[in-house]
Formats: structure tokens, sequence, C-alpha cells
């Protein structure tokens, strides 16, 4: 009698961990209600451009011909809120300045503005993107007068009104 109590105990123990193990059947989440009535492209926000940079590759390029103009060759990123860089339509803007040692920024008075370069057209984005570089590469005419350091600004205007802006500090020596 002893043993068929025993047993029925570890019948039913072992019954209920096997029912205490199993899981319910999971739902699929519904989707959240729009509450807002915000268009679905808010879900891609953080895959818009969140930063701009100047790649290290940006220099001035001497052509060594007196009738051809210094020019600076100038790689730009666009950066989205994960860091990855992006292909994005937007108007580049580039601002040259002098070089202050002791100023805020570095920057002193500006020396030339270049016309906006506006790459809202698929067609011109195209033609200035460099894809196995991730950026964008534009040639700056300047033609520097004497071996100076230099502060280049380059803002861009996001689709979406936001403004984008970095600089470097250059370097020229003949």
């Amino acid at each position: 009698m002893r043993v068929s109590h025993l047993l029925s105990w570890i019948l039913c123990f072992a019954f209920l961990s096997l029912q205490a193990g199993c899981e319910p059947p999971t739902k699929t989440p519904e989707p959240l209600p729009n509450t807002d009535n915000s268009s679905d492209l808010t879900v891609y926000a953080r895959f818009a451009p969140a930063k701009i940079d100047i790649i290290p590759l940006t220099e001035f390029v001497d052509p060594g011909d007196e009738q051809k103009p210094t020019t600076i060759n100038v790689f730009v990123s666009l950066l989205d809120f994960f860091g990855s860089a992006k292909k994005s339509p937007g108007v580049f803007r580039f601002e040259l300045y002098e070089y202050v040692p002791h100023a805020s920024g570095h920057m002193g008075g500006r020396i030339i503005l270049w016309p906006d370069y506006d790459l809202t057209d698929p067609a011109v984005n195209n033609s200035r993107w460099r894809d196995f570089l991730r950026a964008y590469e534009f040639d700056l005419d300047f033609e520097p007068t004497a071996a100076q350091s230099y502060v280049l600004q380059v803002t861009c205007i996001c689709p979406h009104g936001r403004r984008l802006s970095t600089k470097v500090i250059l370097q020229y020596s003949k």
C-alpha cells in the first residue's frame, strides 16, 4: 500500500511538473495604433541623417599647372543616428575661414563662400556620390596666397529642414 501511495504521489508530481513547464501559445503582437495621425515614415526617422562628417581624405590639390587653379578636394559623409554613412538628398554649403589659433572655434574672418550644391535631384546626387567611400566628393576652386591654415565649414540642409554642420582645419603648404 505504501508503494502504491508513493507511486501515485510521484506520478501526480510529474504530471504537475510537466503542466507547469508548458507555455500557452503566444499571440502575434498587434501593431500599435497610430494615435497622432503621423506618417508611417516616422518609424524611419532614426535612419535620416543626424550628423555630418568631413573625411580625412579632404585636402588641397595643387595641379602643378599654372593655368589650372588649386582646389580643395572635400569628402563629406552623412551619418544616421546609428553612425552609419548614408546617401541622402540635401543642399551643401561650403565656407572657408581664416585660422586663428586662440579664437573660439579657431575661426577668423570668412574668406570665401562657395555657391550651394543642391543634391536634391537624383542625377546630381549620384554624380557626387562615391559608393566605395560612402561619401560625397566636391572640388572647390580656391587659390591660397601663402602657406597657412584654414578652417573649412560644411553645412548640409536636409529635406526635413534640419541643418547639420561640421568644420575641419586644413593646412596649405607650397
